[in-house]
């Protein structure tokens, strides 16, 4: 019998239906999404003065579309989901108009830059060098690093809305994570859930809280210690949740739920591209180059986090019109002289610049740098295609008006109720917006000016009808296929869509039933 024979027989037979890949994945999302907006009428609400839906106006519309137009929205969302722009007027998305950009094309420019940057970097061995390094001083104290990040990454995401930015990290943290003996899904869990958690306990977050909080009429510091709980409890909850499952794949690797695909996949698919084993280089010491190289790319990550946060707004504390995914900023708020106010443009720029600033260090000369570069925004197509077909479905429900359909929808279900079934039903009917309008500012600007009268009839107050708003469009993000953080971050680290749901399930159960908990005992109670 031949090696290979033996090799063949030692590998667990592959299943013959396995769950689809991302990209696989969202296009059958998409053609179910299209296919359902075929029996979703249309309708619309009266807007008042800022464009917001006026609660009681809503009326059936005709569809805006032929059956031949809905195909053609088919067919194109994936370029609407890249460069598709929103018509002022009309607010259809699509390439041959005049108006805002709605399409993905600044994330995936992003994903992309951030490829080309890792892909230089790794050349030079200096990330190779530092990771077994610090792996081999963390070897027993990785969980110490794992709820670091998750707890950072969580305050961000509840203060400033920090989570599409995360997609640049795992690069950085997924050869670390694999030196120290974690599966690709502890680093994706950690990078996702810590983010995400803080997105859903957001508590002076302007482009979701700040948004809400305008729309509804209060202040975005009314309900602040009802969200600083639940921040402080989804988090921990979140962070446990990682460290178990991080502990038990640590202790035996065969436990993992990557596991059979590492077995199947072979030697490339058990750990990322560039890593090296960590007895190679434990010991070696960095150069000045290579120290040069490391703090290119310290100064180049604190910079993304730094230019992005809206400082003015968070330290003020103020709600106002925000919008997170198109311009990144708050209206009528003055920033301060030290804000940057940078976004994806700025982002993509800052990271091709430190790509050329690693090459010239390194001395690659400009055929190397420009390969290496090439070469590494290549390694991100995968991904790229995920976040455009991901903003084709949004497209669809657009430009087909059904959205007016189901807000309406909406609407009916939370009408009449109590106070604390008010609150419950508020968290339950905002998950499906959520996946549909992933934006937290969007949603926020459609949903608020309906809810908010209603709390009002139902005995709730305001600032706590944001709060539950906001627990439904998180725990939407969080298991979407629609959400650009969690299908782009499982493209990158490699993880199955259908092994992170097995995985995340529970947390994301227990998260739902221990949040409705609290806001509807405080709803009650008040």
């Amino acid at each position: 019998m031949s090696t290979s024979d033996v090799e063949a027989e030692a590998r667990p037979p592959r299943s013959e239906s396995r769950f689809p890949g991302a990209v696989a994945m969202l296009a059958i999302v998409t053609v179910l999404v299209w296919v359902a907006a075929l029996f979703v009428p249309s309708g619309r609400y009266q807007l008042d003065a800022d464009g917001s839906p006026i609660p009681g106006t809503f009326e059936r519309t005709p569809s805006p579309l032929g059956f031949g137009d809905t195909v053609r929205q088919l067919v194109l969302s994936p370029v609407n989901g890249v460069y598709g722009l929103r018509n002022a007027e009309t607010g259809f998305i699509d390439t041959e108009t005049l108006g805002r950009m709605a399409g993905q094309i600044g994330v995936i420019t992003f994903i992309m830059a951030i490829g080309a940057f890792i892909s230089v970097s790794f050349a030079t061995k200096a990330l190779e060098v530092a990771v077994a390094a610090l792996a081999h001083r963390l070897r027993d104290k990785g969980w110490l690093l794992i709820a670091a990040v998750m707890v950072l990454f969580s305050a961000l995401g509840s203060t400033m809305g920090f989570s599409v930015e995360t997609l640049g990290f795992y690069a950085l943290f997924m050869p670390l994570m694999a030196a120290m003996g974690y599966d690709r899904l502890v680093t994706a869990a950690m990078i996702i859930l810590g983010a995400l958690v803080g997105v859903m306990a957001a508590t002076v977050n302007p482009f979701s809280i700040g948004v809400a909080a305008g729309e509804a009429g209060v202040s975005i510091g009314e309900g602040i210690g009802l969200r600083m709980l639940l921040w402080v409890v989804l988090t921990a909850m979140a962070v446990a949740w990682v460290l178990r499952y991080a502990a038990r794949v640590q202790r035996d690797p065969s436990s993992s739920l990557l596991a059979r695909d590492a077995l199947e996949d072979g030697p490339e698919g058990a750990a990322p591209t560039g890593v090296v084993a960590e007895q190679d280089t434990s010991q070696a010491h960095l150069s000045g180059m290579q120290k040069a190289v490391l703090a290119i790319t310290a100064g180049a990550f604190a910079l993304m986090i730094f230019s992005v946060i809206p400082w003015s707004a968070v330290l003020g504390g103020r709600a106002a019109p925000a919008d997170y995914y198109g311009t990144h900023e708050v209206a009528g708020i003055e920033p301060f002289w030290f804000e940057l106010n940078w976004w994806f443009p700025e982002l993509s720029m800052l990271f091709i610049v430190a790509s050329v600033a690693v090459g010239i260090v390194a001395r690659m000369g400009e055929k190397q740098t420009v390969k290496l570069i090439a070469a590494g925004a290549a390694d991100m197509l995968g991904p790229a295609m995920v976040v455009l077909l991901a903003g084709g479905v949004s497209a669809i429900m657009n430009n087909t008006q059904t959205m007016g359909t189901i807000l309406h929808s909406m609407e009916q279900a939370v009408s009449g109720a109590s106070a604390g079934l008010f609150t419950l039903l508020t968290v339950l009917v905002n998950v499906p917006l959520g996946m549909l309008i992933p934006s937290s500012s969007g949603h926020g600007a459609l949903a608020m000016p309906l809810l908010a009268p209603l709390a009002d009839f139902a005995g709730v107050d305001r600032a706590t009808t944001i709060t539950a708003w906001i627990m439904g469009h998180g725990l939407a993000l969080m298991f979407s296929p629609t959400s650009v953080v969690l299908v782009g971050g499982l493209a990158i680290a490699k993880v199955g869509y259908d092994k992170f749901l097995r995985f995340a399930w529970p947390l994301l159960l227990a998260l739902f039933v221990v949040s409705a908990a609290l806001i509807g005992a405080v709803a009650t109670l008040a």
